[in-house]
């Protein structure tokens, strides 16, 4: 491999590392999703640094030059990390549509228990408002 090219590998693969730790101390990023790319971005890192593995990984599937199986590695990964990521969306999804129909069923009792009180001459007041009766004549 062209020591360029094992340069500019090492500083890409050192800058996500970087880069992910960084989101993660910010609170950018979930653990468990910096997981995921931290042990991507430490295999490209291992692989930039050391010619050897990208030179045995590039026999193995057929890559005459190693810089691109480390760039197959890397697709590799993007794929991984988007399959898990339209799991996680869809998972996301279905909760959301559950907690959509929870909502509705709790505003649907709320607007009966108004309605009951309404029908009992009861006086409602929502929360945070005053009743008219605490306006007139001071709160007890």
């Amino acid at each position: 491999m062209d020591l360029r090219v094992q340069i500019f590998a090492v500083i890409a693969s050192g800058g996500l590392l970087l880069g992910v730790l960084e989101l993660v101390r910010r609170r950018r990023m979930l653990e468990r999703y910096a997981l995921l790319w931290l042990f991507s971005a430490v295999v490209l890192l291992v692989l930039a640094v050391w010619k050897g593995a990208l030179g045995l990984i590039a026999d193995a599937i057929g890559v005459i030059y190693p810089p691109t199986a480390l760039f197959v590695v890397a697709f590799g990964f993007i794929l991984f990390l988007l399959l898990h990521f339209s799991l996680a969306v869809s998972r996301l999804t279905d909760q959301t549509k559950v907690l959509a129909q929870r909502l509705a069923l709790v505003e649907a009792r709320l607007r009966e228990h108004r309605q009951m009180l309404d029908e009992d001459g009861d006086e409602f007041v929502e929360a945070g408002e005053e009743s008219p009766r605490e306006s007139l004549f001071g709160r007890r």
